[in-house]
């Protein structure tokens, strides 16, 4: 351990005694070490992380700083219980260590902020807030949008993401035109100020060294770019290059989901608004009013639908239809806008119930799924002065009900045979009048079948519903129809229940005091 080899040795060494006293040390020790170091305590000599692993026998190869460099210490044992430490710069590794957990714990943290978030709007925005929070002084995330416009979200460091619409031409900013095609990824690429279109910094360009353009890839498709505006700053470093690329994958694909899901959310929507229950429509001479419940609490749509048509058959008459489709949910719902569909193009047909229903019959049975099937009460109406004339037609339905003023409630005797299931069909159509005040009830068996009460498993049934009905004589029609619905709904509880659909048409009392 003596000699040239030991004083010429790159690396700083110290041999240190049983007792704790530096014996040797090279010269390369004596430059990096203040003071004597010879003859001293090693703890008087070297900082308190080397000084602990010596006494404290050693374990995992210590590191700490010694001035402005980091240094890995490294024991071998020597004759006569002695230690030689070796002492490595590490300043550049450690350096990568620090930047390498640096930049995971922000891919980590953009992870967090961005995946959670299936508004499409929001994920711009935080990707530009991140992007300008470590890689930019100012950042840009820009999203085609149909035509000539694009979604843009804007951040400035320390700041709040902008977002707006705008027309603008991508030629004008270099790289931006391939880096919005996002496939194959285009590598970024750096521009002069003088460059910068005035889209791009609304608020005057400031203080530009350099922008940088990238892809923002999503899953197969393009998500977008990143445009990254930086001050005095020059251009990425390797580590920056590295980590840029690996969030713009993670930003592409956040804005992917989001957008797959917007669009998603925004076809769900548009078809749904056509299977949705429509408002009731104000009619001379009538008032109606209609309340709709699905099955499950998360559902909007079911298998029991109502239409209103103002106008039908020769025009003289309005209709109504309301009807059960068998099954719940989705799946009866699609079913339910099919037959809504038909129904719509018969209505030139609605002065004759039977055809109207044995078309529809023939619709349904062509497609032999037995499990397809609809039932169905069909009620026309106009105003003969004060009162109004109705004519009535089920096809398998729960039979209408009619609310007379001394609290009377009558059986419509209207029958026939349910829709979609026998290649010829029955019904018998029956004439009603409301007189002032007076209300004729459709309703789906979701009303008489909810289950439940104090045994909890008894029907509400078409007695109960009569005995409720008899005391709400001259109760205007929204009234009724939201009462119906309540009593039924409480009936059944926190159990479950099959879609509620009411309807009420009334004669108005005002109507008397009308002239045709």
């Amino acid at each position: 351990m003596v000699g040239m080899v030991w004083e010429d040795a790159p690396y700083p060494m110290l041999a240190v005694s049983t007792m704790g006293t530096v014996e040797q040390a090279n010269e390369a020790a004596r430059l990096l070490l203040p003071g004597p170091v010879i003859g001293d305590r090693l703890e008087h000599v070297v900082p308190g992380w080397l000084s602990r692993a010596h006494f404290g026998c050693r374990g995992a190869e210590p590191y700490g700083e010694i001035g402005d460099r980091v240094y890995q210490a490294h024991a071998v044992h020597a004759p006569a219980g002695r230690t030689v430490w070796w002492l490595v710069d590490v300043t550049g590794r450690q350096h990568a260590v620090d930047s390498l957990r640096e930049w995971a714990a922000f891919l980590s943290n953009a992870s967090n902020e961005l995946l959670p978030s299936l508004n499409l709007d929001r994920c711009l925005e935080v990707t530009a807030c991140l992007a300008a929070r470590r890689l930019a002084d100012t950042a840009l995330v820009v999203l085609p949008r149909p035509g000539r416009w694009y979604a843009i979200a804007r951040c400035a460091r320390g700041g709040e993401a902008v977002r707006e619409d705008a027309v603008i031409d991508p030629g004008t900013l270099p790289g931006l035109t391939e880096a919005l095609q996002g496939f194959p990824p285009v590598p970024p690429r750096w521009s002069a100020p003088e460059d910068v279109p005035g889209w791009l910094l609304p608020d005057g360009p400031g203080e530009v060294g350099s922008v940088a353009v990238t892809a923002l890839p999503g899953h197969g498709l393009p998500a977008g770019a990143l445009v990254l505006v930086r001050g005095s700053r020059a251009g990425f470093s390797d580590d920056e290059r590295l980590f840029v690329r690996l969030f713009a994958l993670w930003a592409g694909s956040a804005i992917s989901v989001a957008r797959l899901y917007a669009e998603q959310a925004l076809v769900t929507e548009t078809l749904m608004s056509e299977l949705l229950p429509p408002p009731t429509p104000a009619l001379p001479g009538v008032e109606l009013a209609a309340r709709y419940r699905p099955a499950g609490p998360s559902e909007r749509v079911g298998g029991d639908f109502y239409d209103v048509y103002p106008v039908a058959g020769s025009g003289r008459e309005s209709l109504v239809v309301l009807g059960d489709v068998a099954g719940k949910g989705l799946e009866a719902a699609v079913l339910t806008g099919r037959i809504r569909n038909t129904l719509r193009a018969l209505l030139p047909l609605a002065d004759d119930h039977q055809r109207v229903l044995e078309l529809l019959n023939g619709v349904l049975v062509t497609d032999d799924d037995p499990t397809r099937y609809v039932t169905l009460v069909l009620a026309s109406f106009q105003r003969l002065g004060p009162r109004v004339a109705m004519r009535l037609t089920s096809a398998g339905h729960p039979a209408p009900l009619i609310l007379r003023n001394d609290g009377r409630v009558e059986d419509v005797p209207a029958v026939g045979t349910l829709i979609g299931i026998l290649d010829d069909i029955t019904s018998v159509t029956h004439s009603a009048v409301l007189e002032p005040g007076e209300t004729c009830l459709l309703y789906s068996d979701g009303i008489i079948e909810a289950r439940g009460g104090p045994l909890g498993h008894e029907f509400f049934g078409e007695e109960r519903l009569s005995e409720q009905l008899a005391q709400c004589a001259g109760m205007p029609p929204e009234a009724l129809a939201e009462r119906v619905q309540m009593l039924a709904s409480q009936w059944a509880g926190e159990g479950e229940h099959d879609d509620m659909a009411v309807v009420a048409i009334s004669a108005p009392r005002a109507a008397g005091r009308e002239r045709l």
